[in-house]
């Protein structure tokens, strides 16, 4: 067993509601104060970056989570960025403010359970460059191996990473994604760096997503534009330019306006020479597989 290890909690607010963000801290307090008991973390903190227009919080709902955060011996920062930096971008942002040998990535409406931040904490060790929570109601259906828990790639709508790591491959490349497969890019340079990527499903979070009466997952315009623009940018970053073309191809035979503007961004940058450089020539580890980027178990 390493260690103990200081810990820093991080998320990015976008027009989130107060009394969510508040519920989340509560949650995220409690879990590390039992991974403390076990003493898997020491010294921790609770970062909240809001991109929003309006302040999500005011002084009455950061005196709420401060309050939460210092009963169990952490520090509560509130950064205001003034601009929607988006994820990676907004996550980097958090990261330069503090020092910690853990960072605990989660999404602004995610409640994790008692035990995950144990949990987590356990498996992240060694050669170990992230490790993903398993999301409830609606599990992530990427496969995974039962006995090493590696995986293709880690969500980060709840996954710990070492700060060595993180460092090492320079955080999320927010030059290249906004909103999108920042998680899916970071996890593939982590590996490209030698390092592995688990799933550990004893870790759970709540994640609010939830399916229609119909099935669906609706999505806003925002998510439909830059996870199209995501897989595009992705598929250039690891090396696929055939599947860069059938991308373009597809999203102007489409016709829509979203699919127009992605195609416009794509080849703008590539204009401009802004697209990153290619990586994985030999693509042993990114996976492009039904547009998706792991073999899905269901």
């Amino acid at each position: 067993m390493s260690d103990v290890r200081s810990l820093v909690v991080q998320s990015v607010l976008f027009g989130n509601a107060p009394g969510e963000i508040v519920r989340a801290a509560e949650a995220v307090a409690t879990s590390v104060k039992w991974a403390r008991a076990e003493g898997l973390i020491g010294e921790w903190s609770l970062l909240l970056g809001d991109c929003s227009d309006v302040e999500v919080l005011d002084s009455s709902h950061q005196a709420d989570i401060r309050s939460l955060v210092l009963d169990q011996g952490g520090a509560f920062e509130y950064h205001v960025f003034g601009a929607n930096l988006g994820s990676a971008a907004g996550h980097n942002a958090l990261a330069a403010t503090a020092v910690s040998d853990l960072i605990l990535i989660l999404n602004p409406d995610a409640v994790v359970a008692p035990d995950a931040v144990e949990a987590l904490a356990r498996v992240v060790v060694g050669s170990v460059g992230i490790a993903e929570a398993r999301q409830v109601p609606l599990e992530h259906p990427k496969d995974y191996e039962v006995e090493t828990g590696n995986t293709s790639w880690a969500s980060t709508a709840c996954a710990l990473t070492p700060r060595l790591a993180f460092d090492r491959v320079h955080g999320f490349d927010s030059k290249t994604f906004f909103l999108y497969c920042d998680d899916v890019d970071y996890s593939w340079q982590l590996r490209l760096a030698g390092y592995r990527v688990v799933y550990e499903p004893a870790a759970r979070v709540f994640h609010d997503k939830r399916l229609t009466v119909t099935a669906d997952w609706p999505a806003s315009s925002a998510e439909v534009y830059f996870s199209a623009e995501a897989a595009i940018f992705l598929a250039h970053k690891y090396s696929r330019p055939d599947l860069v073309s059938k991308l373009v191809r597809q999203f102007r035979a489409e016709g829509t306006e979203v699919a127009r503007k992605v195609v416009e961004s794509f080849e703008r940058r590539r204009s401009e020479g802004t697209l990153p450089l290619p990586v994985d020539t030999s693509h042993t580890v990114a996976q492009f597989i039904g547009g998706n980027y792991a073999v899905h178990r269901f």
